[in-house]
């Protein structure tokens, strides 16, 4: 052991004598939230289901005689996740299938031991495929809860989950529910729509324009619980920068908004809570034909330690 120099690695930080690389432990992210569901002007029944969810981890030492370098400081980490369902399959099957996707969802979360509360590419990856596994696993016990009861037979819905942590935005989508980004003025959508119309004009079929007005623009091709086989899920990773603004709707909202509609709404309601009265309105004025459900994050940034 004579090249190992004991008095010098008995003096250097914990970190540095794990070999541990210098970063910040502290979570830079802080989201102030608005959210609300309307079922409609014509709908009976509200099948949209929304949740947003703070996770997070501390440490903080309580009492200890060791020197204070041989120790992390303070640990506050924290994520954010922001989901919106719309149930399909008419009476109940709708309804249930957004509600019981999101809870699915969750408690398919919750039983992993090791949350990932930071981020580099590895992780972000990881985190990816997770989500796509979850997306997965929630199709298959909605696909097996509408075998077992035939009142719910047809039954599916839309999701689309958005994970916000630090600067970085995970997304994982099935259906025509939507994820924007609002950043300086303008709207970036994040998603794309699982529907035929937008399928024909992936395909060059039809026009970018007229997807809106198409027939077949309700018509989905993916959506968890309604199909055979898994869906095919939509996963992307977006930077986050201080000030960006988050929106996740369900189409009750894009159906009767079109994008500069919506971007002028954000732009001119500072507040997240009264952009999404604000959003919910338009669309009721609109016509409110669709359960309409907004959920809108402000994301702000303190400097790391």
């Amino acid at each position: 052991m004579s090249d190992f120099d004991r008095e010098k690695t008995l003096h250097l930080p914990a970190r540095e004598r794990l070999g541990l690389e210098e970063v910040p432990l502290r979570a830079l992210l802080r989201v102030n939230l608005g959210a609300l569901s309307h079922p409609g002007k014509v709908r009976e029944r509200n099948e949209d289901h929304h949740l947003a969810l703070r996770i997070q981890r501390t440490l903080e030492t309580i009492a200890t005689n060791l020197p204070a370098e041989d120790l992390p400081p303070r640990v506050d980490q924290q994520g954010y996740v922001l989901l919106v369902a719309d149930g399909i399959g008419g009476r109940s099957g709708g309804e249930h299938a957004s509600r019981r996707a999101i809870g699915a969802l969750v408690e398919l979360a919750a039983r992993i031991p090791d949350w990932i509360l930071r981020l580099d590419d590895a992780h972000a990856s990881e985190l990816m495929q997770r989500a796509g596994d979850y997306f997965a696993q929630v199709d298959a016990i909605l696909e097996a809860e509408a075998a077992a009861d035939p009142a719910l037979s047809g039954m599916g819905t839309t999701m689309t989950a958005v994970y916000l942590l630090d600067r970085d935005l995970i997304l994982a989508h099935v259906g025509d529910s939507r994820a924007y980004r609002f950043r300086d003025g303008a709207l970036l959508r994040l998603t794309q729509d699982q529907t035929m119309a937008q399928a024909l004009a992936d395909a060059g079929v039809i026009t970018a324009d007229e997807v809106k007005s198409h027939r077949q623009r309700h018509v989905l091709t993916d959506a968890l619980g309604a199909a055979s086989g898994s869906p095919r899920v939509q996963l992307a990773r977006h930077d986050l920068r201080a000030g960006d603004r988050v929106l996740v709707a369900s189409d009750g909202l894009t159906e009767m908004l079109a994008d500069p509609a919506i971007a002028a709404i954000l732009s001119a309601q500072s507040d997240p809570s009264a952009a999404c009265g604000a959003l919910v309105a338009a669309a009721l004025d609109a016509g409110g034909g669709d359960n309409v459900t907004v959920l809108v994050a402000d994301c702000r940034l303190a400097p790391a330690p």
